[in-house]
């Protein structure tokens, strides 16, 4: 298993805010089966912090924890700064992975109806409703009932009930399930936004370029522990293949610390002994007055990280 070792947003400038999720050695089991076992990590002010792991890692049961749905075995779980309560609960937006608008209420109703449950004043829900509607182009629908409405039309009206309250820690399961391209792009804009008003999020999702796009720091679960947490600057280098792809006019013989190439079409990879740095390699072959159109150092997309660690188990 790899070191955990605490990582901060903005790839490694430290937070000087208080952390707003502080989860230490959290355990869960059920029916005798270790589900989470001794998982920690922070999240800070600011932060987008995205949590992978394969089917039935212990992800959602993480998430259920810090909503207070389910109670840990034993671990501390601290929300804003102090166990969670029901005060601190009206502080989070939470988009759970099973879905749970009504049916037979329309749009405005169910926001209506779940503001009030955060204690919103009525005229404030509505404005913020009709403003958030309008930002994801379902303003038109808002008297259809949640019934009438596609699948990915329904996910909207759900990620809209659960930023209206304007929550300071919003966790997001599986945001992105049944949305098209353009509705993908369109709540990415707005998580980001979310980062940029000072929010804190949690997205735990299996669309692994997601996280990789939008995410600080990320925790990896496998089979209940955490394999990896940090960076995703930091992991990536912890990852990367010893190699670059080069695209140029010619590959010089007895270049230093180059171990072998292997040709790609119009580019040839050419693997590193460790010891001689890119830029090493770079510089050798400028001085041999060699044409580089292409001087890329691999380094591998989460998804091939994700892929390595659940193999290595």
């Amino acid at each position: 298993m790899a070191e955990l070792v605490d990582g901060v947003s903005r790839e490694g400038k430290a937070n000087a805010a208080m952390n707003v999720v502080e989860v230490s050695r959290v355990n869960k089991s059920f029916k005798g089966i270790e589900v989470v076992d001794n998982v920690s990590f922070t999240i800070g002010q600011s932060e987008i912090f995205g949590m992978v792991g394969p089917n039935g890692a212990g992800k959602t049961t993480t998430l259920r924890m810090l909503m207070d749905i389910i109670k840990p075995d034993s671990g501390e779980i601290k929300i804003l700064g102090e166990p969670i309560n029901e005060g601190t609960k009206n502080r989070i937006g939470y988009l759970p992975e099973e879905r749970g608008l009504y049916k037979k209420l329309t749009v405005s109703e169910s926001l209506s109806y779940l503001s009030a449950l955060k204690n919103m004043k009525r005229r404030l829900a509505t404005e913020k409703a009709e403003e958030l509607l309008k930002r994801v182009n379902m303003l038109s629908h808002k008297d259809k009932k949640i019934e009438e409405l596609s699948h990915g039309m329904g996910q909207l009206i759900q990620f809209v009930a659960t930023i209206l309250h304007d929550p300071e820690l919003v966790v997001f399961d599986e945001p992105f399930a049944a949305l098209d391209p353009v509705n993908t792009q369109l709540l990415k804009e707005l998580i980001l936004e979310l980062r940029s008003q000072g929010k804190s999020v949690i997205l735990s999702t299996h669309m692994m370029n997601q996280v990789e796009e939008l995410s600080d720091r990320i925790l990896m679960i496998n089979k209940g522990q955490a394999v990896l947490y940090g960076s995703l600057t930091e992991i990536k280098s912890r990852y990367r293949n010893n190699s670059v792809f080069l695209e140029c006019d010619r590959l010089p013989e007895g270049l230093p610390g180059v171990v072998g190439s292997k040709a790609h079409g119009k580019y040839t990879e050419i693997f590193l002994d460790g010891r001689v740095s890119p830029q090493e390699v770079l510089s050798a072959l400028v001085s041999s007055g060699v044409k580089v159109d292409r001087f890329e150092v691999s380094t591998p997309s989460l998804n091939e990280i994700f892929i390595q660690v659940v193999k290595e188990g």
